[in-house]
C-alpha cells in the first residue's frame, strides 16, 4: 500500500491530484491519502480528510512507501517506521504555504538514502516507481542514521518555534 499524506496544516492538491493520477494508471496498486482540507476530490484512490494519531500509525505501518510533503512530522514518521519516502516540497510561489522553509529542507534531506525529492507530477510518478521496484531492504540502517539527524533538527525547531502558530519563540 502507498500511504499519501499532507499533513493536517494546510491542503495540498498539487500532491494529491499527481497522486490520483497516479493511481488511476496503475489500478493494481492500493493508494490511501490523507487529504487535509482540499476542494480537490480524487477518485482513483480512498481518501480521509484527517486521520487519528492511532490510525496513522497503522497506515504508517502497512505502507510500502510514503507520500507526502517535506514536513517534519512525515520525514520523521517515515524514518521511525523505516519506509522509503517520496516527498513534494510545497512551494510559495504557488500559494501552498507560508514560505518555501520546505524546499530548504528538501535540498538537505533529499541527500538521505530512503528520501527522494521530487519538483512535480512527472518527478513523483518515476521516483514512486522506483520506490515500488527497489527491495524493500536496505533503507533501514541508512535511515537510523538519519533519524538521528531528524531527532535533532526537530529537537531545535521545537526550542526555537512555536509549532502551533508558526512565530519565532522570543528569546
Amino acid at each position: 500500500m502507498i500511504f499519501v499524506t499532507v499533513g493536517t496544516q494546510l491542503p495540498y492538491e498539487r500532491l494529491i491530484k499527481a497522486m490520483d493520477e497516479w493511481a488511476a494508471q496503475n489500478p493494481h496498486h492500493q493508494v490511501f491519502a490523507q487529504i487535509g482540507d482540499t476542494q480537490y476530490s480524487p477518485k482513483h484512490m480512498e481518501t480521509t480528510r484527517l486521520i487519528s494519531p492511532q490510525d496513522y500509525q497503522l497506515k504508517l505501518a502497512e505502507a510500502r512507501v510514503i507520500v507526502g510533503h517535506v514536513g517534519m512530522g512525515t520525514i520523521i514518521s517515515g524514518v521511525e517506521h523505516k519506509k522509503p519516502l517520496v516527498l513534494m516540497p510545497r512551494r510559495f510561489d504557488l500559494g501552498e504555504h507560508r514560505n518555501d522553509h520546505q524546499r530548504g529542507s528538501a535540498q538537505m534531506f533529499g541527500k538521505l538514502a530512503g528520501i527522494s525529492i521530487v519538483e512535480n507530477s512527472e518527478q513523483l510518478k518515476i521516483a514512486l516507481e522506483a520506490r515500488l521496484s527497489a527491495p524493500a531492504e536496505g533503507y533501514s540502517d541508512q535511515l537510523k542514521v538519519s533519524g538521528q539527524l531528524i531527532e535533532r533538527i526537530s529537537g531545535f525547531v521545537s526550542e526555537h518555534f512555536e509549532l502551533s502558530t508558526s512565530r519565532r519563540k522570543e528569546p
